[in-house]
């Protein structure tokens, strides 16, 4: 079957080429890919060594089951999951990372969700009940910024979305942001919530802006830059700063996800949708920052039958 492998000498260090079909043991479910979405993380395992040379990339699923254990979903059901190995034609899934798509929500949309759209989900969770707090979102232009956009709006904060760039806040007041600002310009009062996905120096400011008792969540690093605290930054009122990533089950959220999804609550914005071979298109579009939300990659030879 064909994957997109980790290979240091091809450009973005990844190539495509034909590798051996998984095999499903247990409770496992095989999963043919019809879609599957590209993160900033993928571009930095790819690079950073996270995965091996020879490994399969990619984490984001939405596909149709193949063959499953006694207690998954039966052979044909359209399912949307979080899998190590994403960028091929089959993968395999654990029973809890996965969820069933239903019919009325397209597999291009459903493959947005995994890492994005839990990302956004736990860690608004973990910051407690935002009803009337000030909630700053950073990157809110891409595709877990835009679901944290969407789903603070819906839990009652007065959201704060952060740019790059005049154009990138197009439609975030439209998912429910109060105040569209670019970097940490305009922001007047502290906030009681930061949700970051750009970390360096935007992370160190958004840090000074928060209240007593506030707290960030350090969701990503798209800047790549260092993140260097001026003395006695950390010394004052309590306040938290959180690292993040995702562990453990997902399917009770990927459900949460899907369900909101269907009900139009949540709309998904896809800036960028190309077919496997042109991986470095879209890897260089995620890049130079010209994404405006998710970008996914068509892994069936015939993605009109999602």
């Amino acid at each position: 079957m064909r994957a997109l492998v980790v290979d240091p000498s091809a450009p973005e260090a990844v190539r495509l080429t034909e590798i051996a079909e998984p095999v499903a043991t247990g409770d496992e479910v095989l999963v043919e890919v019809r879609q599957a979405a590209l993160n900033y993380g993928d571009l930095n395992d790819a690079r950073s060594g996270r995965v091996p040379p020879g490994a399969v990339l990619g984490s984001d699923v939405a596909g149709v089951v193949l063959r499953s254990g006694p207690t998954g979903p039966p052979p044909g059901t359209r399912v949307v999951a979080l899998a190590q190995g994403a960028f091929a034609e089959q993968v395999v899934v654990d029973l809890g990372a996965l969820a069933e798509v239903p019919a009325t929500v397209g597999l291009v949309q459903a493959a947005a969700l995994p890492v994005a759209g839990v990302a956004a989900l736990r860690s608004l969770r973990a910051s407690g009940a935002v009803l009337g707090r000030r909630v700053l979102i950073t990157g809110a232009s891409g595709g877990v910024g835009r679901f944290a956009v969407r789903l603070a709006s819906m839990a009652g904060a007065h959201v704060i979305a952060s740019v790059g760039q005049v154009e990138r806040g197009i439609g975030l007041e439209e998912l429910g942001a109060d105040k569209v600002v670019v970097g940490l310009n305009g922001i007047d009062a502290p906030v009681d919530v930061v949700l970051d996905s750009v970390g360096g120096p935007q992370l160190v400011a958004a840090w000074q802006l928060l209240a007593p008792d506030g707290s960030l969540q350090s969701i990503g690093w798209t800047s790549g830059e260092p993140a260097v605290f001026p003395p006695y930054s950390t010394i004052g009122p309590p306040k938290s700063l959180t690292s993040f990533v995702i562990q453990g089950s997902v399917a009770a959220e990927l459900a949460d996800l899907v369900h909101l999804v269907e009900s139009g609550a949540l709309p998904v914005e896809i800036g960028w949708h190309g077919p496997l071979q042109r991986f470095a298109d879209g890897a260089t579009a995620l890049r130079d920052r010209r994404v405006n939300g998710k970008a996914i990659l068509d892994v069936a030879d015939q993605p009109s039958a999602s």
